[in-house]
């Protein structure tokens, strides 16, 4: 899987309740929930982002509570990150969330940055800045799961 589009930049220990508020969480239809992602912390985020859109973020993304309803809020972008929060990432690979740790890519890229991802062989690609990273990939078969949309499709 590959995409190209904007970065949408965070810091470390985004929680799952910053990345879809409880307040929403009566609903389990994917696109109220993906209009209420970031709000809390990006009140913007929902009329800037467009499709292949990658999310960045530093230490822990996903930390808080194990629920799938924060992947799923942001399904439609990709996720770089230093490092995952372990529901997160597990959660993740159950809805088909394609997802990339590298360190150097979150601490490099910024806000803004137009970035291409290969997901398939973990290049990341810097178009702004003409930097490229390398991620270690998902195994073959957990990159199938991710192609068909997560363990239940």
């Amino acid at each position: 899987m590959k995409v190209c589009g904007k970065v949408h930049k965070y810091g470390d220990n985004v929680d799952t309740d910053v990345i879809i508020p409880a307040r929403y969480l009566n609903t389990a239809d994917h696109k109220e929930l993906a209009a209420h992602c970031m709000e809390d912390i990006d009140a913007d985020f929902v009329n800037k982002v467009k499709e292949g859109d990658i999310m960045v973020a530093e230490k822990n993304f996903g930390c808080g509570s194990s629920r799938e309803h924060a992947p799923i809020a942001i399904k439609a972008s990709g996720v770089i990150a230093s490092t995952f929060a372990r529901i997160f990432y597990r959660n993740s690979i159950n809805i088909g969330l394609p997802i990339l740790e590298c360190d150097e890519a979150a601490k490099d890229i910024k806000d803004g940055d137009t970035v291409s991802v290969n997901f398939d062989t973990g290049v990341i690609t810097n178009e702004t800045t003409g930097k490229t990273y390398q991620a270690e990939p998902f195994p073959e078969f957990i990159q199938n799961i991710n192609k068909k949309g997560g363990l239940i499709n």
